[in-house]
């Protein structure tokens, strides 16, 4: 007997289209039916028949579906951003103010609310003037009569506005307009230029290379393979939520052990969290990695006192190179042989970075936004530069040191809060050269929280004008090319850390508010929409995926502008907040590499003998006891939203411009200050960091 063939399971697995079937009524007065696909019974049999009645009927009703559905779901929205709005606002429930701890933050905020109170008084004027009739007051065509032929007072005043208006403040504001509208184009060609140095890089495929087997010895009678000596430095400060991990991952390092020393540079003011990094240091110490424990007594200079008291320990002498990671990052096991080789017949190499790579960039808005700004940093900014100039800014980490550079450089200094820009521009201003390298990442992690974000833009955007006070007389007076003095003066700090965040600030946030009630000095449609698009447009370019966020992206940047102009005008002027360093709040979030650590403590009961027998009885108490606190169940922590007031008071301010042009039918105008202003709003209320995916 033959086998049945049954192919109706494979059928209704693997086909997708539909596979052809043909139906045989045994009656001889049907005929043949053929089905190409389980829609082609439904498809129309004519191409020029036209939709019934019905049909069309029916689409209507589904696009006003569709369309009620997006209505109902803005008015969810408003609807909610107002109870957000009553309560934190009003009623002050589970918000903190941020406070204002110098006079320079309080004196703008001051500033604002002038802004924002005449504001309002010039729009309930304008108001009256609409309703009244006398809108045709701005028509330059019109004569305007005299005050003694006018009724009214409030009209002659009115009139009496538009002449001092038109006369006075305008040329005032035109004229600021139209310098920081020249230096928003300068600096969009200075980004063009990068971009199209990018392009050129990826077309021409340009990106450094090692040519031979960089560990090779030419010693016959050596073992054939000559390692560098490395020191890892892992610098931390009450890091509880990412020690471990990072330990655990720079541990695991691809490296000779008797070739590399790992210190961790612990800042911890916190007993407990000394004591648990003590513990991981004794786990990894007794697996017979060379890892060493070190605590600074007096914590003076932040991160770069530590390193400089790490560097000025008797065994560095004896190695060659040392490599930089903190507390969030996790190396892949392979970092030193993708980085160490480049130095090998490069005397003038000092600086090989790695690119930084983010965990956590898709955990919420704020960190998609974050993500795009870095990716531009990184894949654009530092490897253009790092090819065309051998020189960019060390990013304080996930990156190599010669130790030679480091010292004829001066070593580090604690005279700035950005420790890795000051010793990056000294080693440049030595001659030392820089590599970027793209394709190796190392794995970090973004602020997951506004207020975290916030300081962390403060501690960037103070720092590099500080140090430019400081590094300005050495520029001049150095022995190096001049259009190398011109590139660090008017490129690296004047044009990317001085210029932007100041005119994103005074045209976005002052000027573009002052001309809805000043038309005369009304600024052009490409000023506002058409240039800012295509600058961010090019930011987002690195990282595709992120077009669909290009509005919310460049509505954050011009907000963001308030704390980078405070932090440029805090460390332009040394004000206290120039020094101010806080450790930038950390979430721990695991990654790939982490799978092996993640075994390791599913074994911890095994390994806690063999740590216990290489530390006293004193140590292993004290080990016990923070165990005992670790595993007890935390009392978890209410997150606690805050109010910011100079963002409340722009959002106000931005939103009363936006109605003022409402009244003048800018039309433009009109929505992109009310998304401005509903960005700075929901800033203002710290909401940007929620889960919004």
């Amino acid at each position: 007997m033959a086998p049945r063939l049954d192919f109706s399971d494979w059928w209704r697995k693997d086909s997708k289209e539909g596979t052809p079937v043909v139906v045989k009524m045994e009656n001889p007065n049907y005929s043949v039916v053929e089905i190409n696909g389980p829609d082609s019974a439904f498809r129309p049999v004519e191409k020029s028949r036209g939709k019934n009645a019905k049909q069309v009927t029916w689409v209507l009703l589904l696009k006003a579906h569709r369309a009620v559905g997006c209505v109902a779901w803005l008015a969810t929205v408003f609807w909610a951003l107002l109870g957000t709005i009553k309560k934190r606002l009003i009623f002050r429930q589970g918000v903190a103010v941020a406070t204002e701890k110098l006079g320079k933050g309080k004196l703008v905020l001051k500033i604002i609310r002038v802004f924002l109170v005449a504001s309002l008084a010039i729009l309930a004027f304008e108001v009256v003037a609409y309703l009244k009739g006398w809108r045709y007051f701005e028509s330059a065509n019109l004569h305007i009569p005299r005050t003694l032929d006018l009724q009214g007072w409030l009209h002659v005043v009115y009139v009496a506005w538009l002449t001092f208006r038109a006369d006075y403040i305008a040329p005032l504001i035109q004229a600021l307009s139209q310098f920081c509208v020249v230096l928003f184009l300068i600096q969009s060609v200075d980004r063009l230029i990068l971009c199209l140095g990018c392009f050129w890089i990826k077309y021409k495929k340009i990106k450094p290379r090692i040519e031979v087997d960089p560990f090779k010895s030419d010693d016959v009678e050596a073992s054939g393979y000559e390692y560098p000596m490395v020191l890892v430095q892992i610098p931390m400060c009450n890091e509880r939520e990412v020690y471990e991990q990072s330990i655990s991952a720079v541990c695991q390092m691809d490296w000779p052990k008797d070739r590399i020393l790992i210190q961790v540079l612990d800042d911890s003011n916190d007993e407990n969290i000394q004591w648990l990094i003590k513990a991981e240091v004794a786990k990894w110490n007794q697996k017979g990695v060379n890892i060493i424990y070190r605590h600074r007594l007096i914590r003076t200079g932040y991160k770069a006192g530590n390193l400089k008291s790490a560097m000025g320990c008797d065994y560095v002498k004896d190695y060659e190179f040392v490599t930089i990671f903190d507390a969030d990052f996790q190396p892949n096991p392979d970092f030193l042989k993708l980085t160490v080789p480049h130095f090998k017949g490069n005397p003038e190499l000092g600086l090989v970075q790695a690119r930084w790579a983010f965990v956590n960039k898709d955990e919420n808005l704020l960190t998609r936004l974050q993500n795009i700004n870095l990716c531009f940093h990184f894949e654009v900014e530092q490897q253009v530069n790092g090819t065309f100039l051998n020189f960019f800014g060390f990013n304080g980490t996930a990156g190599v040191w010669r130790i030679k550079a480091l010292e004829e450089s001066g070593g580090w200094l604690e005279r700035t809060t950005v420790e890795d820009m000051d010793i990056a521009v000294r080693a440049h201003l030595n001659g030392w050269k820089f590599i970027f390298l793209n394709d190796v990442k190392v794995l970090c992690e973004v602020p997951e929280s506004y207020e975290a974000y916030r300081k962390q833009q403060h501690r960037w955007h103070s720092g590099p004008m500080q140090l430019f006070r400081l590094c300005l007389p050495a520029i001049i007076t150095s022995k190096m090319a001049f259009w190398k003095k011109a590139n660090l003066i008017f490129l690296f700090f004047l044009l990317r850390k001085l210029i932007l965040p100041f005119y994103s600030f005074t045209l976005f946030c002052i000027i573009l508010p002052l001309t809805m009630f000043v038309p005369e000095a009304e600024l052009p449609m490409w000023v506002i929409c058409y240039v800012p698009v295509l600058m961010s447009f090019l930011n987002i370019l690195p990282t595709p995926k992120s077009i669909p966020f290009i509005v919310p992206y460049l509505l954050f940047e011009n907000t963001m502008s308030v704390t980078k102009f405070n932090a440029m005008v805090s460390g332009l002027f040394q004000l206290g907040s120039s020094y101010e360093w806080v450790v930038t709040k950390k979430a721990g979030r695991s990654s790939e590499s982490d799978l092996l650590a993640a075994a390791e403590r599913d074994s911890k009961t095994i390994n806690q003998a063999q740590i216990c027998r290489g530390a006293s009885e004193t140590e292993l108490e004290l080990l016990n006891q923070l165990k005992e606190q670790k595993e007890a169940n935390p009392t978890p922590v209410k997150k606690v939203n805050k109010i910011y007031r100079k963002e409340l008071a722009l959002a106000f301010l931005l939103l009363t411009a936006s109605v003022r042009s409402l009244l003048s039918a800018q039309g433009v105008h009109f929505y992109f200050l009310l998304f401005q202003g509903v960005t700075f709003l929901v800033v203002g209320l710290d909401l940007i960091g929620e889960q919004i995916s």
